[in-house]
């Protein structure tokens, strides 16, 4: 009887730690389990290695997405029509880079999926992965970008030979709800300061009305810091102290810069994972450099890093709410970086694209 009341508290002790490593989960609605279309558009260079990196993973891992591909490139005209209807219909899109002819009168394609589709909010998430070393420990910065107007509008004409004439726009509407956008992902993410960088010194009128929008909304969100900083010294400031930085909300020309910048200093643009979100529709990419589809010498040898783009798939099982998924995904790409066995030229190694994608898919739970 003795023996039988020490033994006791020991099996409390094993009954409590038992309990303590159960997870709570979100509680689906019923049907929320069925496969889900995504359009997925390989795009150019290193896009179809990358992207097909992440179909190999969702299959391995049963994710419940299917994809319907599409053959676009950066140099056609316009996205075809049929690949919008696609878009429209699923809601959700994963693509490669396409890549964006420098001048001349062709279009980017990445602008006009972001215009046509109101994607008004580019998010890119640049942290430290564990086991990748950088110059800079601590870094947690996500970068709100607005996405359709400012410097690429698009508004460019010849005023006369050799003048030409670049308009910036900024209105109240896309700048309150950009603000609002971030804000709002900062109290969802438990997140502490947003900061608004501008250039109103100079750009009075246009970035001062930016200024204004952010001013007001951050009004709303009393428990959420709000600072402001010149987009000059807000670069000198990430490349010398950028874990300081939190959220930051940025007007379109800008947040490309700093998202670049920031994406550097945590590890370099091939392990950032994004995405271009608007009130119905969403698209995931690369979270830095969309544009930059590689070198031809790293498509002929497949030596492109999947890791930004599988990390952008782990955003959209989360978007699709399959949160489950999403951490096994992204649990298994940053155990692979960890041990460091697996890594792509950039990021210090000698692997193959495929041989990267072997080890998550060996890592996945």
């Amino acid at each position: 009887m003795a023996t039988s009341r020490r033994s006791l508290p020991l099996l409390r002790t094993l009954i409590a730690g038992k309990t303590q490593t159960r997870t709570v989960t979100y509680m689906p609605r019923p049907g929320d389990g069925a496969p889900r279309p995504v359009t997925l558009i390989p795009g150019d260079g290193i896009g179809p290695l990358v992207t097909n990196a992440v179909e190999q993973v969702m299959e391995a891992m049963h994710a419940p997405v299917y994809f319907e591909k599409y053959d676009v490139h950066g140099d056609m005209n316009r996205v075809p029509p049929e690949v919008m209807d696609s878009i429209r219909k699923n809601k959700v899109c994963l693509k490669g880079g396409l890549k964006t002819p420098m001048g001349g009168g062709v279009n980017s394609l990445n602008m006009q999926l972001r215009k046509e589709l109101d994607l008004y909010a580019s998010l890119v998430n640049c942290c430290n992965l564990p086991g990748l070393r950088t110059r800079h420990e601590n870094v947690d910065i996500v970068v709100i970008r607005e996405n359709t107007e400012g410097e690429y509008s698009g508004l460019e004409h010849e005023v006369v030979p050799g003048v030409v004439e670049s308009l910036k726009v900024i209105t109240k509407f896309c700048s309150e709800r950009i603000a609002k956008y971030a804000f709002e992902y900062a109290y969802l993410n438990n997140r502490k300061k947003v900061t608004a960088v501008h250039k109103a010194n100079i750009m009075k009128l246009a970035d001062g009305l930016f200024l204004e929008s952010c001013r007001e909304v951050a009004t709303k969100y009393p428990s959420i810091k709000y600072n402001e900083i010149i987009v000059d010294n807000c670069c000198m400031q990430l490349v010398s102290k950028p874990e300081q930085f939190d959220v930051m909300v940025t007007p379109n020309l800008y947040g490309n810069l700093v998202a670049n910048t920031a994406a550097g200093i945590a590890g370099g643009t091939g392990v950032m994972p994004g995405g271009n979100v608007g009130a119905e529709y969403a698209v995931f990419e690369q979270g830095a450099s969309a544009g930059n589809v590689g070198k031809e010498k790293m498509v002929e040898q497949k030596t492109a890093n999947p890791v930004a783009l599988l990390l952008s798939s782990a955003m959209m099982l989360r978007h699709l709410q399959f949160p489950s998924f999403a951490d096994r995904l992204e649990n298994a790409v940053k155990r692979v970086i960890l041990e460091g066995q697996y890594r792509t030229k950039d990021l210090g190694g000698g692997s193959t694209t495929q041989e990267v994608v072997d080890a998550v898919i060996a890592k996945l739970d």
